[in-house]
């Protein structure tokens, strides 16, 4: 599907209320922007060597430690303010959403579920400005098709959830949307070699 073609509040986002998201942002760069659409990133033919190589190492394991961006910069051989720099840049041409920890949310006693929505096209930025003022909703997508929103929530328990999902119908008038809680989760982490 081509995002551009979609209203920028209906793209993927990542809110980082209850999420399963610490969010951190790099040292003195903004805050971390979860709505930057995708169509707005740089090329990736852009990017140096380096900048793949740095985007492979924050990945996964990213350095617990006092310092974390020398650690990185160590490994890769390249100065922090340098990671520092790179990552800047990264993120403020949206290659780079956000860097911070990820948890997991049934560890933690919470609940998920993935929704799908039938949402005429004339409600689909006041259905999903609705959905993202949530922080449990992680992920909200349009989709072809006639459920054409997709979007995951993670909340302490699934009659929260419910009551969210009531709340969204009352606001917006979609009446069809259909609740889809995980029974269990075989895979929720993705590692692109760069």
């Amino acid at each position: 599907m081509d995002e551009s073609a979609t209203p920028p509040a209906v793209r993927q986002t990542g809110n980082d209320g209850m999420n399963g998201s610490a969010n951190r942002s790099i040292p003195g760069a903004e805050a971390n922007l979860p709505n930057t659409p995708v169509s707005d990133a740089a090329p990736i033919d852009e990017m140096d060597a380096t900048d793949r190589r740095l985007l492979n190492r924050i990945q996964s394991d990213f350095p617990i430690s006092p310092n974390p961006y020398a650690d990185i910069g160590a490994e890769l051989g390249i100065p922090e303010a340098e990671v520092i720099r790179r990552l800047r840049r990264l993120k403020a041409c949206g290659i780079i959403r956000r860097i911070g920890a990820n948890f997991f949310p049934r560890k933690l006693g919470f609940v998920s579920t993935l929704c799908a929505a039938k949402v005429p096209e004339d409600r689909h930025a006041l259905f999903a400005e609705t959905v993202n003022r949530y922080p449990g909703v992680t992920h909200n997508y349009t989709r072809d098709g006639d459920f054409n929103v997709w979007f995951t929530f993670i909340a302490p328990s699934m009659s929260e959830i419910e009551r969210h999902l009531r709340e969204i119908v009352d606001v917006t008038g979609v009446k069809e949307i259909i609740n889809l809680p995980a029974t269990a989760v075989y895979k929720i982490k993705a590692h692109f070699d760069l």
